[in-house]
């Protein structure tokens, strides 16, 4: 290519990353913002959006996630868009660091999870079922958010029925929770309850499996979108020293 063909090139990536950087910026920002005012006043974004949450503690735990998603985007968005606009080697290279990072923090998680999900079932359920046990029907919180995931997934308990058995809810009540039979007053037959409902795990794993097809072309669009930022960006980075 002739040098003026090269700097058209150059100036056209230049702008693209600006752009791209900068929509991730604003995007930043607004989850940001969004997190603040839920974890702030959770009670206006319930009445605004009611129907997206359904208590509000998981809008509480909703924020913290917004924020954190927030914060690395406004920071991922400046670097990559003042960066380009600057020509600023250092924070191209920071950029590229960054989204270095985070694509092999993905790529290790992913692994973890495909190698490791055995040990994490077996985890989940040796941390989980006790606290069920324990504060289902003692902790108001705790209790809520079962109940609402009870509801939602049509599942009872971590892994069934049985998870109930010798728990503060069953020894208080003498029965199982009103989900686990879907009908009023609760049934303390456990058989029965067993017929209507499985454990909220396998039902939730099933849900993930059913929609795994889906959840990794996202995140292999989300992976190919990290590499092409670093090529770029890296692009940038050596072209700067030709200039």
């Amino acid at each position: 290519l002739s040098p003026g063909a090269k700097m058209g090139f150059f100036t056209f990536i230049k702008v693209m990353m600006i752009l791209f950087n900068l929509a991730i910026f604003l995007g930043g920002g607004t989850l940001l913002g969004v997190g603040i005012w839920v974890k702030v006043d959770g009670e206006s974004f319930l009445n605004v959006f009611g129907a997206l949450s359904s208590s509000v503690l998981q809008v509480v735990n909703v924020s913290y996630l917004l924020i954190v998603i927030g914060a690395i985007l406004l920071v991922i968005g400046f670097l990559g868009c003042y960066g380009a606009q600057k020509e600023s080697k250092c924070l191209l290279m920071m950029f590229f660091s960054v989204v270095l990072i985070i694509f092999i923090a993905e790529v290790a998680a992913a692994v973890v999870a495909l190698v490791f999900t055995g040990l994490a079932e077996t985890l989940l359920t040796g941390l989980v079922t006790p606290l069920l046990k324990e504060k289902y029907g003692q902790d108001p919180q705790f209790t809520h958010i079962w109940n609402v995931t009870m509801t939602e997934v049509h599942c009872c308990g971590l892994n069934n029925y049985t998870d109930f058995n010798n728990s503060h809810w069953f020894e208080t009540h003498g029965s199982y929770p009103m989900q686990c039979s879907g009908a009023w007053p609760p049934l303390a037959h456990p058989h029965l309850c067993a017929s209507l409902l499985q454990g909220c795990f396998p039902q939730i794993l099933d849900e993930i499996r059913t929609n795994a097809g889906v959840a990794g072309g996202v995140a292999a669009g989300i992976a190919a979108l990290e590499i092409a930022a670093m090529a770029v960006s890296m692009y940038l980075y050596c072209r700067l020293d030709e200039k």
